[in-house]
This record gives structure tokens, C-alpha cells and sequence, in this order.
């Protein structure tokens, strides 16, 4: 394949995937052949960005199962990550899954075990692993620019109070197949009636999504692993509340979660939908100074005394910690990565075994939230 066209099948083409859809056909040597969504909506939006011949379907199988489909990219919503990478790896596809990869900690073997016994390469989307400024803060890291690391300071904190209204939608449940977005044959998730503003929001509500732990602190936690060589934590404690969500959302609109790993390292996030201060961003403290990242810039800042600030900044947004910047381009660079170890068969900078670990954090944090308890790893 290393010269072949790559024929690729989009799976839930929902808002994520279609951004993801845009990237992807700028790749050389990558079709998108198919595409599959269980909303008609959805699935004609899919189609414009599709290849002009490629097939569309409300079955994904019907894509697995055909012998010219040689990967897959899956935007659905967080319940069915897993399911879908198992069935692709089984089938002989490589995956682009969209993070967290799993929906609870009990799913995790499972897909690393579709990945690796398959000889699949699968590229989970926390697409900071590729960005050229983060892999460059990683090596001076490494080499020792903050000293040693014990505390670890996250956020991803935005102020969007329209996402939190029940404005009606008008969206006609004929052209849903609600039970294949509820899973309920697969035992995803429970038999419930259909529900318009679940359906276009599933990430606040627990049967679809894990909320902002899952959401966005993956995000971060990703990189603190990935920097830390850590797998997970030991110990979880969690708080959430309601403010701008009550009565909208299941999962709180503000947390903030405490995480313990070895070799003395803590873990502190904090997220809200009310307050955008710091945005999106990660430092890491050592016994030297800070390394302070976001996703469009990096900046050591010494202890005084230890020396002179040093910094790469790549977006030109002015603002630090937003969401997006303008370069680097995040998706492009991850969904490069995957389609060039698809050619090469190497491991991709971020294959199952690192999304179980991301994810592995964040839902201990919503044990230990739910549960009102400290959450303690157990294998």
C-alpha cells in the first residue's frame, strides 16, 4: 500500500467528522470512498464532502464488509468508539477514532487487544501528539529544562451559555434511526424514547458522552502522560456542579479533579462552560521553572534565578489558550501521521494503547465525581 490510493470509509458523519473529512481529502493519496451517518442530515452532509462516487449508507457494516474500503475514520459519539474500532480492526481496516476512546474503563483490552492482534494501525484524535511545537516542548522536557516534575496544572475553560439552552431543534425523528444511535441491540446503552436535544448533544449525558472530563481534560491528561510516561492514575478525587446546565445537561457544566500518579507526580484540572480565563492550555512545574503549553504556543518561564524565558509561539491569535489556532493545523498534522503509518505500517504517534490511558484518567475522575468518593485504580 505504500504507493496505493487509500480508500477511506467516514463513519458518523456528524460536525467532528466533517471537519476531520475537510482535512483529510487535502492528504495526497487518500479517497474518501464511503460514508455512513444514522440521520439523513447528517449523512448528505457527509456525501458533499465526499469522493463524487462514494458510497453512502446507514449500516456501517455494509462499509467493513467491502474489499475495497482500506481504513475508516469514526466520528460518533463516544459509546460507540470502541465497538466500531473492534468491528473495523476485525475486518482488516486500519481506524481514525475520535477521542476519548473509550466510553468506560472496562472496554479498554478490548480494543487495544482488535488492534494489535489485527495488526491494525489505529490513530486516536488527540491530535496535540502531532503538533511540531508540543513534540518540540516533549524533548526539552526530557532534557531537563524544568528539573523534575511533580505537579501538573491543566485547564480547558470556555464561556458558551448557548450550549446549554433547550432551543427547539424541529428535528423530524423519521429521519433518525434513534436505535442505532442508542446502541440498544448492542447493549451500548438503555432503551429510551427520543430525545432531539440529546441526539445533537450526547457529549453532557452519561449514556453517550462522560462530559468535560472526557471531552477536554483528555486532551491534556494526553500530553501529561505521553511527557510523564505515565498509564494512569492511582487516585481520583472530583467535584462538579450545575451552574448554567441545571436541569439542561446531566454531566456538570464546571469541574475540577485532582489526580494521583506515581513517582510523587499530581495532576490538577479545572473546566467550565461559565469562565473563559487560561482557556485551553497545560503547565508542567518542575524543581527549575514552568513549561507552559498551548495549542498554539510553548514558553519556559525559569524560577527566578534559573535562568531566561525561552518560547516558541506558532498561532498568531493573540489570545493564549484558545481552542484553535491557526497554525499549526492540528487535525491535518495527526491525520497525516495516520495515513502515513498506514503506508509504512509503523506505529502512529497516538495508537490505542495511549487513548486507553488518556481515557482511563478522565473516567476516573467521573467515578470518583458520581460517586461522591475517592475512586482508587483497580486492575
Amino acid at each position: 500500500m505504500a504507493n496505493d490510493m487509500i480508500e477511506v470509509a467516514c463513519l458518523g458523519t456528524g460536525g467532528r467528522c466533517r471537519a476531520l473529512m475537510k482535512s483529510l481529502a487535502t492528504v495526497p493519496g487518500v479517497r474518501l470512498a464511503a460514508v455512513c451517518d444514522i440521520w439523513d442530515v447528517h449523512l448528505a452532509e457527509g456525501r458533499k464532502l465526499a469522493d463524487a462516487k462514494a458510497v453512502a449508507t446507514k449500516e456501517y457494516h455494509e462499509l467493513l464488509n467491502r474489499k475495497d474500503i482500506n481504513a475508516v475514520l469514526i466520528g460518533s459519539p463516544d459509546h460507540w468508539h470502541v465497538a466500531m474500532t473492534v468491528d473495523a480492526c476485525n475486518a482488516g481496516k486500519d481506524v481514525y477514532v475520535e477521542k476519548p476512546l473509550t466510553h468506560d474503563l472496562k472496554e479498554g483490552q478490548a480494543v487495544i487487544d482488535a488492534q494489535n492482534q489485527n495488526n491494525r494501525i489505529v490513530q486516536v484524535g488527540t491530535q496535540q501528539r502531532s503538533m511540531p511545537h508540543i513534540q518540540k516542548a516533549y524533548e526539552l522536557l526530557k532534557a531537563g529544562r524544568v528539573g523534575t516534575v511533580h505537579k501538573v496544572h491543566l485547564t480547558w475553560n470556555r464561556n458558551h451559555p448557548g450550549r446549554m439552552q433547550r432551543t427547539p431543534m424541529n428535528i423530524d425523528p423519521k429521519t433518525v434511526n434513534w436505535k442505532a444511535f442508542v446502541g440498544t441491540d448492542r447493549r451500548l446503552a438503555p432503551d429510551q424514547p427520543f430525545d432531539e436535544y440529546k441526539f445533537r448533544n450526547w457529549r453532557w449525558f452519561w449514556d453517550f458522552g462522560g462530559g468535560i472530563f472526557t471531552d477536554l481534560m483528555v486532551h491534556w491528561i494526553d500530553v501529561a502522560h505521553w511527557f510523564l510516561d505515565l498509564e494512569h492514575p492511582t487516585i481520583a478525587t472530583a467535584i462538579g456542579q450545575h451552574y448554567a446546565a441545571k436541569d439542561v445537561w446531566e454531566t456538570p457544566d464546571t469541574v475540577q479533579c485532582l489526580l494521583q500518579y506515581p513517582n510523587n507526580i499530581q495532576a490538577y484540572f479545572e473546566g467550565t462552560f461559565s469562565n473563559a480565563r487560561n482557556g485551553a492550555m497545560i503547565e508542567f512545574m518542575g524543581t527549575e521553572g514552568t513549561l507552559y503549553i498551548d495549542r498554539g504556543c510553548y514558553r519556559i518561564i525559569p524560577d527566578p534565578g534559573k535562568g531566561d524565558v525561552e518560547e516558541l509561539i506558532l498561532g498568531t491569535n493573540p489570545r493564549r489558550g484558545a481552542d484553535f489556532y491557526d497554525k499549526p493545523d492540528g487535525e491535518l498534522v495527526h491525520l497525516t501521521n495516520w495515513i502515513e503509518s498506514i503506508r509504512s505500517r509503523q506505529r502512529p504517534t497516538c495508537p490505542a494503547e495511549s487513548g486507553v490511558s488518556a481515557a482511563s484518567a478522565a473516567h476516573m475522575a467521573n467515578q470518583a465525581l458520581r460517586s461522591g468518593q475517592v475512586a482508587k485504580w483497580t486492575t
